[in-house]
């Protein structure tokens, strides 16, 4: 079978927090939207943005008011950019959960929560390449 992720979905409870977070903290500009959801073209795969009571109702699954024990991660080309970045989030409604920094493995990295406590970790790694569509390559 094919190594692929397709969609990645996230429950919200307000689109336009939400999307204002996506919007002025990345500058990413959703590929469809209405009332309840945002899909954003990646690179590769699409990220879902759904109001988390439609999304309950879609999957017949209730409860699903807090996020796994998980962090999605978005790597960027420089340690400065880390920090930059992480800013941008934070003005634009994200939780600061950890400064950038150097960890024991090498490379520069630090967290943020999007509005509904969705964990990001924003991170450059000197091993990893990313080339000009933003396609990551695994590297040691």
């Amino acid at each position: 079978m094919q190594q692929q992720l397709s969609v990645i979905t996230l429950g919200i409870s307000d689109p336009d927090r939400s999307k204002r977070f996506y919007g002025e903290g990345f500058g990413w500009t959703p590929a469809f939207e209405n009332d309840e959801i945002a899909f954003y073209q990646m690179n590769g795969f699409v990220l879902g943005m759904w109001l988390q009571s439609a999304l309950e109702a879609d999957m017949q699954r209730q409860g699903l008011g807090r996020p796994g024990a998980f962090a999605l991660a978005h790597n960027v080309d420089s340690p400065e950019a880390v920090k930059q970045l992480i800013d941008r989030l934070v003005a634009a409604g994200g939780t600061l959960l950890r400064e950038g920094d150097a960890p024991p493995h090498g490379g520069f990295r630090g967290y943020v929560a999007d509005p509904d406590d969705h964990a990001w970790e924003i991170a450059w790694n000197p091993a990893w390449a990313i080339d000009d569509r933003g396609l990551v390559t695994f590297g040691v």
